[in-house]
């Protein structure tokens, strides 16, 4: 089976973007046209930002153009989405209006620092290029006092950047030899980090972190920061003082999906948990600008692999509609992720969140190998997308 040429409009050349558009291009024919729109000039692979706030990557070693994305035929227009009509599937973009016979959001999520008072001028977040720069430079002419890693709000994307961001500023600590002069704590309205992956694993990260002589203060929620005093005020009326502030600030779904009606009572695009189809015809949103509620009260992380595996499954059935190629697929739920605890070691976590009652996952000890597979991953996705 065949159809007449279609259009594919992809938004946001992010982790699930980009394998969107990548993968409809090769496995469609010539006939219909994939348009990816994206903002940046270059990819950044985010999940190194923890590496290069602390001065173990360089901008350079973790962004790429996008050339490979235009020699493979994907048509890359660069520019600021500037509204998108889902029920006409039409998007406007630098002042031009594009209609697609599918639209697929992979938009990511908004961050708003802003929200906070006081909080972009108290510190850096290590969430952006810039942040994780800044976070960088900061550490170096920190020589002891007090860290702070914050988290403001959930949900977040890559639930394990706290813990990963917490350990690799101690590790960096003991490397240039302050620790003795410093103390890192952690700060999050979570009940403990990961909560998701279960409460022994929850357990077991915060074990992981104390072991480190990291304090974890769980159940604190940031209503507002004193930068001249550098003191951050919470909710049940604690206050932190600190020296050097890293911070994962509110996530949101971006402006213009606001604007577009898009979100459901989640504050998220609402789709089919399985196919990543959203309550208008042809339109799909996957990534960290869906929400998809698990059947025990909570929502499914926002991770890249998850993006990546939400991306394949909408490839493939959009190639079979337009093909007939293969069969149906669905998302399983699975994810997975690394948690780099310093001196070249990580841990792994693994599992299904779409297990009933509760998420399956298991969290594997930290190790060598585990750290060597990150790199290689992150080596792989540079090397196999750009």
């Amino acid at each position: 089976m065949t159809v007449q040429g279609k259009t594919i409009l992809v938004l946001g050349a992010g982790i699930g973007g980009i394998v969107t558009a990548t993968q409809l291009r090769k496995q469609l024919p010539p006939e219909h046209r994939v348009v990816l729109i994206e903002r940046d000039a270059r990819h950044v692979f985010a999940p190194s930002f923890p590496w290069l706030m602390s001065g173990l990557r360089r901008a350079e070693n973790i962004s790429r153009p996008r050339t490979k994305l235009l020699n493979l035929g994907v048509e890359l227009i660069q520019g600021e989405i500037e509204k998108i009509d889902a029920e006409q599937r039409r998007v406007t973009v630098n002042g031009q209006t594009l209609a697609g016979d599918y639209l697929v959001i992979a938009l990511g999520a908004e961050l708003a620092a802003e929200t906070i008072p006081g909080l972009e001028q108290a510190g850096h977040t290590f969430y952006t290029l810039d942040g994780a720069q800044k976070i960088n430079e900061a550490r170096l002419k920190f020589k002891g006092g007090r860290i702070v890693v914050l988290v403001c709000s959930l949900p977040f994307k890559c639930p394990a950047a706290p813990v990963e961001a917490a350990l690799l500023l101690e590790n960096d600590c003991r490397k240039r030899n302050i620790r003795d002069e410093t103390e890192v704590d952690i700060y999050t309205p979570e009940p403990g980090p990961m909560p998701l992956a279960g409460a022994d694993n929850s357990r077991m990260l915060r074990t992981m972190v104390e072991a480190k002589n990291i304090a974890y203060h769980g159940e604190h929620a940031v209503t507002h920061v004193e930068p001249e005093k550098k003191c951050i005020h919470f909710a049940n009326g604690v206050t932190a003082d600190f020296d050097l502030l890293a911070y994962v600030p509110p996530h949101r779904a971006p402006q213009v999906v606001r604007d577009a009606g898009l979100l459901g009572e989640s504050g998220w695009i609402p789709v089919d948990k399985h196919t990543m189809a959203t309550k208008f015809p042809q339109v799909y949103a996957i990534g960290d600008a869906s929400g998809i509620m698990l059947s025990m009260g909570k929502s499914l992380p926002k991770a890249g692999v998850i993006a990546h595996a939400q991306a394949e499954v909408v490839v493939h059935n959009l190639v079979h509609e337009l093909t007939g190629k293969g069969t149906p697929k669905q998302f399983d739920g699975h994810g997975a992720c690394f948690i780099e605890t310093g001196d070249a070691k990580a841990g792994f976590g693994q599992g299904n969140f779409y297990a009933e009652p509760v998420p399956e996952m298991k969290l594997y000890r930290p190790g060598y190998l585990m750290h060597l597979s990150k790199v290689a991953y992150e080596k792989y996705w540079l090397f196999k997308w750009f």
